[in-house]
């Protein structure tokens, strides 16, 4: 364990300036092409690291006595949406989690039905970009398993995830947060669809009422407040066509640690 500890905390090292200064709004680093460069070299070389070590090699996990005392919330912190403001007022009774896309069997599962499929819970640490990171529990349904539900269709690529938060207000919705993984990651054992942390139910500032957690890979991917799961076989379709909110906006789409 502490062989991968060290290497994750290198590459951490290496991503997190980069990734701070985007979050600070210094987009000149992503337009050099010096930089550009190096950061999708970075993302080859951790992509093929994890691929390399095998798709069930699993990321560190913690005891009880680590979990951090504090918490961090990442990204959007209440969404500005009537929407999710409406199903947060009745305790999203209301909420349901649409499984659509290259499936044979669409979906349509409340908290209730997603909390009748087997769970997993994992002691993990959560590394943002920007360069903290935190340890937390976490129980959820194995997003694996939900896919074998919808039955994927041939030609099935990559898992899309479409939140409640929307981050810029503009005509063609491009504001609203997605990410997506492929579906290696999508059946990894660790890739949750969570609904519990640190043996509560989700908060809304850690992305109630479900969020993905990812945990080969750097904050930004795992998406809070998902509202509906699209499997596709492109991202050529998708606003900017790079595979989520801030990788339209110069982030690396495998962002593997």
């Amino acid at each position: 364990m502490k062989s991968d500890l060290t290497r994750r905390r290198l590459l951490l090292g290496a991503l997190s300036g980069a990734g701070a200064a985007l979050l600070s709004g210094c987009d000149r680093l992503t337009q050099s092409e010096t930089v550009g460069g190096w950061l999708n070299e970075t993302e080859k070389l951790t992509r093929f690291t994890q691929r390399l070590l095998g798709q069930q090699r699993l990321a560190p996990e913690f005891s009880e006595a680590d979990i951090s005392p504090v918490f961090r919330a990442n990204g959007t912190q209440m969404p500005d949406s009537e929407e999710y403001a409406r199903l947060l007022s009745n305790n999203f009774r209301d909420w349901r989690l649409r499984v659509s896309g290259l499936v044979q069997q669409p979906l349509s599962l409340s908290l209730s039905d997603l909390q009748q499929f087997p769970s997993r819970t994992q002691i993990t640490r959560h590394d943002c970009v920007e360069g903290w990171s935190a340890i937390g529990k976490w129980q959820g349904v194995p997003l694996g398993r939900v896919l074998d539900a919808a039955r994927l269709k041939p030609g099935a690529r990559y898992v899309v995830f479409y939140c409640a938060d929307e981050l810029e207000q503009t005509l063609d919705g491009s504001g609203r947060y997605y990410e997506s993984i492929d579906l290696q990651d999508a059946w990894h054992p660790q890739t949750l669809l969570a609904y519990r942390m640190n043996d509560q139910p989700l908060p809304v500032a850690h992305g109630a009422p479900l969020r993905l957690r990812v945990e080969r890979q750097l904050g930004y991917k795992h998406a809070k407040y998902l509202m509906e799961i699209k499997v596709v076989d492109s991202f050529a379709q998708l606003w900017g066509g790079h595979g989520g909110y801030w990788e339209d906006r110069g982030y690396e789409w495998y962002g593997g640690i």
